[in-house]
């Protein structure tokens, strides 16, 4: 403890004497120093975030430091526009879908660095954003319909030559043909 009462304070430097103290990660700081430093809200223990010698709120941490990507805040059940370009966080782009370009697509587990590759984008698939069909390993963004784009499940798949396809694109192009199975007299569809 320094002469003169005190420790130091983690923000401004100045000491911090008993009274007006809080103690985080072992370093002591005045309550009207205990302030996110991104948005500066007050903190408690329970608000608190530290990253080497930075405080932060919860949820200034997390846009700053926490996990990027699909199902970490970024889809349909965020409630926030804010991209975090205030904290120094570029916005990330969606690519367009486009058809499996994997030529040989049925081999199973195929490797790149130990972990497995995309089927339809030929990119690493790590475990957080895995999803096996067919066969094959995809990222959660890729496991649509080779034909429409639809987004798919385990319910609404169907695979041929290790593509993957919705079930109403699959039965159009490879289900069977002629009358009673759509295709003939009384049948509403209008064929190509």
């Amino acid at each position: 403890m320094p002469l003169g009462g005190g420790s130091k304070c983690g923000c401004c430097q100045k000491t911090v004497y008993f009274a007006e103290e809080v103690q985080c990660e072992g370093k002591s700081w005045h309550k009207s120093c205990f302030l996110c430093m991104v948005c500066k809200k007050n903190l408690d223990s329970t608000t608190v975030a530290v990253h080497v010698d930075e405080i932060y709120c919860k949820s200034c941490y997390g846009k700053k430091y926490g996990p990027k990507g699909y199902g970490f805040g970024g889809g349909a059940g965020c409630l926030s526009m804010d991209t975090g370009e205030g904290l120094g966080i570029k916005p990330e782009v969606q690519e367009a879908h486009r058809p499996t370009s994997n030529p040989n697509a049925s081999k199973l587990a195929q490797k790149a660095g130990g972990s497995d590759v995309c089927t339809r984008c030929g990119k690493a698939v790590y475990a957080a954003e895995k999803v096996i069909g067919a066969g094959n390993s995809w990222h959660k963004g890729c496991f649509r319909c080779a034909k429409c784009g639809k987004g798919l499940e385990s319910t609404t798949l169907a695979d041929k030559d290790g593509e993957i396809y919705c079930k109403g694109c699959y039965a159009k192009n490879f289900g069977p043909k002629g009358f009673g199975f759509g295709q003939g007299a009384g049948a509403l569809a209008h064929s190509q």
